[in-house]
């Protein structure tokens, strides 16, 4: 394709030029007017595609404004390098992860430079390193001192693909998040963190998150779910024990004719140890172990459940009742037991119908009486109370606080809070990762790491493909250590963390990212912080924007850094899409920066990524589209091939008299200006830049040059953002020096912003009469005058009397007759 400039030259030329002035590394001891932009760092697992390139680009325009608005910006980037990604990428390449891992960081920050998007290199931080994970190790043993680090046997999620548990939030439908193998539950030892402690907190503290995205804050809260109960203490027949559940409907509680347990339980085993069919229970207890969760938790799962021979104790009214398993009932919810009242819930109606157990009314519908025998659903309305005891005939929303009340009294029941959220499961079975600085000691039991001999370097000599056990385990030279209170011989753990926990922290560590003997100077991060605006996907909405707020209130609290939320403003993009899907390999549909680059330029890759729709919301990749790009940017360019002279009123110093092109430049800037301060409305900003454009060239039909070269030169200042190597060499070619960074934004003159002419609606009794063309600055007076000129409004005013002028400037008239 014949260039219609130069864009090769030009764009590797400024990308060095920036480079070597270090125009992207800001003073971090002076922090007046101090911008801390950040986007979330990628997983190296993968060349990028222009879909990644969204969150980048993005984020690089933000940059570029606020540097021309005077502000000392820092954006740093670095390199989440751990975790499955990279290693799943490293096996299926045949290669070492770090090898692997090391090379994909080399190819991203070719396209990164590639893009003309900028960050302070010199702060940049790669997880896999021992300079960082050292780092990541100390925070694991300042949650353990503690208390916030514990290990524990629990049933967790496998991924039987990848051979490793996930936390509950890498569960998606059921399906492991990378690679979507149904996932399983084993019973094993792990390591969790103990984000329940900080439920309530990361709950609250949502409404200080005034500048994120409301659907982000409620996938949040819905995640924590929040809900206020009962604790009831059912006793075990037959037992000095008791089986606690938890219950929002205390109301029901009189119409509790069965409990069921979930697969899971951990008291199952004791409470059958006995019984005659035991083998057939526990067979049970396993199919349904092995079930997806999100399955199970699904309204219309086929209930299945098995009676356990046991039975428990009403406390309200004494009764005898079944203790079953069921597979519609999940251990993370509650304690992991349910009373079950078939009449007003509608898993247990159909669990009760199906193995023919008791279902009673305690809350009648007060307009049409209810037939427990002939109900074909459960009533799951408000009503009276009946069945009930000395609770019959109240409201059930009444009874709800006298039971609880009732409850306590009798010492059978306590009113509780409980949490949906569980405990952040960190361990993982496999080989790239942050081993955790844990060892074992038969003398001393589990001893920390003492902070001195971290980090505990990750061995390079290791079978790392997946066998469902850590690869650490056959590495001796790895698991045999000393303990360091008795000096004798102990092993140490052979999982490692989690990846989400190296991303919990790493905007901290962009600020001393060289400090030797510290994670962070609090002084420092406590200057910076919290990031003034965080760019990302908003598939991070629970997992690591919600692990970064509980490891920013743990560090807080510790006295560490002194703020409790990492984020001020959030922006969350939306995904480009191809064909209709998401970018992937597998399906083929992957756009490629590079091949684009080399046709077309990086400013026109950028330009059509910013133009292609909202950026909060997902948009389909055209190729036409670019093409339409680059032809706008031709015609950018050929406005700098013979430039006038420029001057004018750029920043608002102008003549009294202002021509079409000068309004259209000074409404163009408003509009650029409070599109990217309002909410990065990109598309609409570009789009106003093209009407400029338009004029301008109308403009040199009409022959009205004094006013082209004030104009292209506003023109160039308000693409820099956008299209930055073009920018800086039409900068330098209308004869300004280098950098066009270095340059104020340009502002407007109120003066010149409103249109020539307005047309006004005029009303007479709030009824559309006329309209009246004016010009904006016209006075009230002058304003009636012409109104009450024109025909048709006399007209109207025939034989009646004007009672009322009502005058909204600039929009209407309104005249109230009688």
């Amino acid at each position: 394709m014949e260039q219609a400039y130069p864009f090769t030259e030009i764009e590797k030329k400024w990308q060095a030029y920036w480079l070597e002035q270090g125009l992207f590394e800001p003073d971090i001891k002076d922090t007046k007017n101090k911008y801390y932009c950040l986007m979330m760092f990628p997983y190296p697992s993968a060349a990028l595609h222009v879909g990644h390139g969204r969150n980048y680009i993005i984020g690089d325009v933000v940059v570029r404004y606020k540097k021309m608005r005077g502000f000392n910006v820092l954006t740093p980037m670095g390199f989440d390098a751990f975790g499955l990604p990279a290693e799943n990428a490293a096996i299926k390449g045949g290669l070492h992860p770090r090898t692997s891992t090391l090379r994909n960081i080399a190819t991203m920050k070719r396209q990164l430079d590639a893009w003309g998007v900028c960050y302070a290199w010199s702060r940049q931080v790669i997880s896999c390193l021992p300079e960082y994970y050292k780092w990541t190790q100390w925070i694991f043993l300042k949650l353990y001192e503690k208390g916030l680090a514990y290990r524990k046997k629990a049933f967790v999620n496998w991924c039987p693909s990848c051979q490793t548990v996930l936390a509950n939030e890498q569960v998606v439908q059921g399906g492991c998040e990378r690679c979507d193998t149904p996932v399983t539950q084993k019973d094993l030892e792990q390591w969790f963190f103990k984000i329940t402690d900080y439920a309530d907190r990361l709950l609250q503290d949502l409404a200080k998150l005034e500048h994120w995205p409301e659907r982000v804050k409620t996938m949040q809260s819905n995640w924590i779910g929040k809900s206020e109960g009962v604790n009831i203490n059912f006793k075990i027949a037959d037992s000095d024990k008791c089986l606690t559940c938890f219950t929002t409907r205390v109301d029901t509680i009189f119409g509790a004719n069965y409990m069921v347990l979930a697969p899971e339980h951990p008291l199952i085993n004791e409470l059958i140890k006995d019984m005659p069919d035991k083998a057939g229970i526990l067979s049970f207890v396993k199919s349904v172990r092995d079930e997806s969760r999100i399955k199970r938790s699904d309204e219309n799962v086929d209930k299945k459940g098995i009676f356990t021979g046991r039975y428990v104790i009403n406390p309200v009214n004494n009764r005898k009742i079944p203790l079953w398993i069921a597979n519609y009932v999940l251990m993370e919810y509650g304690t992991g037991a349910v009373m079950a009242v078939p009449s007003h819930d509608q898993r247990d109606f159909e669990f009760a119908r199906k193995y023919g157990l008791p279902v009673t009314v305690v809350i009648d519908d007060p307009k049409f009486p209810l037939d427990a025998e002939l109900m074909k659903e459960a009533y799951v309305r408000d009503g009276i109370m009946v069945n009930s005891g000395e609770f019959n005939g109240l409201s059930n929303r009444v009874a709800m606080e006298k039971i609880a009340l009732f409850m306590e009294e009798k010492g059978i029941g306590k009113r509780s809070v409980h949490f949906k959220l569980r405990d952040w499961l960190i361990s993982r079975q496999r080989y790239w990762g942050a081993p955790i600085p844990m060892i074992y000691c038969d003398r001393c039991g589990i001893v920390p790491v003492p902070e001195k001999d971290l980090p505990v370097l990750l061995p390079e000599t290791v079978e790392f493909k997946p066998t469902g056990e850590s690869p650490l385990k056959s590495v001796g030279s790895f698991a045999d250590t000393v303990c360091p209170v008795c000096n004798g011989k102990a092993r140490r753990e052979f999982d490692t963390m989690d990846t989400f926990v190296d991303s919990s922290w790493y905007f901290l560590r962009y600020i001393s990212p060289r400090l030797d003997q510290k994670a962070f100077e609090k002084a420092d991060v406590d200057r910076w912080l919290p990031v003034d605006q965080y760019i990302g996907g908003v598939e991070h909405a629970i997992l690591h924007l919600l692990y970064s707020r509980f490891i920013t209130k743990v560090l807080y609290d510790l006295k560490l850094i002194g703020f409790d939320e990492p984020f001020h403003n959030l922006f969350t993009q939306g995904m480009i899409i191809k064909d209709g899907a998401k970018m992937s390999k597998s399906k083929g549909n992957v756009v490629s920066p590079d091949d684009l680059i080399e046709e077309y330029g990086a400013d026109t890759v950028r330009l059509y990524t910013l133009f292609i729709g909202p950026p909060e919301k997902d948009a389909e990749w055209s190729d036409r589209g670019v093409e339409g790009a680059y032809r706008f940017l031709r015609r950018v360019w050929r406005l700098a091939e013979s430039p006038a002279e420029a001057k004018g009123p750029v920043n608002g110093q102008g003549p009294e008299s202002v021509t079409p092109l000068m309004r259209k430049m000074h409404q163009t800037i408003k509009k650029v200006t409070d599109d990217l301060d309002g909410g990065f409305h990109f598309n609409t900003a570009i789009s106003a830049i093209m009407e400029l454009v338009n004029e301008i060239y109308a403009a040199m039909s009409r022959d009205d040059a004094g006013d082209i070269a004030p104009a292209v030169k506003t023109t160039v200042l308000l693409l820099s953002p956008f299209v930055p190597h073009l920018a800086e060499e039409m900068w330098q070619k209308l004869g300004h020096s280098p950098s066009i960074l270095k340059e104020p934004w340009p502002a407007y003159d109120r003066r010149f912003i409103l249109d020539e002419t307005v047309t006004l609606p005029v009303q007479v009794n709030g009824k559309l009469r006329l309209t009246v063309t004016v010009t904006p600055a016209i006075g009230e007076e002058e304003l009636k005058k012409t109104v009450l000129a024109d025909e048709k409004i006399r007209k109207w005013l025939e034989n009646k009397t004007l009672q009322k002028w009502i005058i909204i400037p600039h929009r209407l008239v309104n005249l109230i007759v009688k």
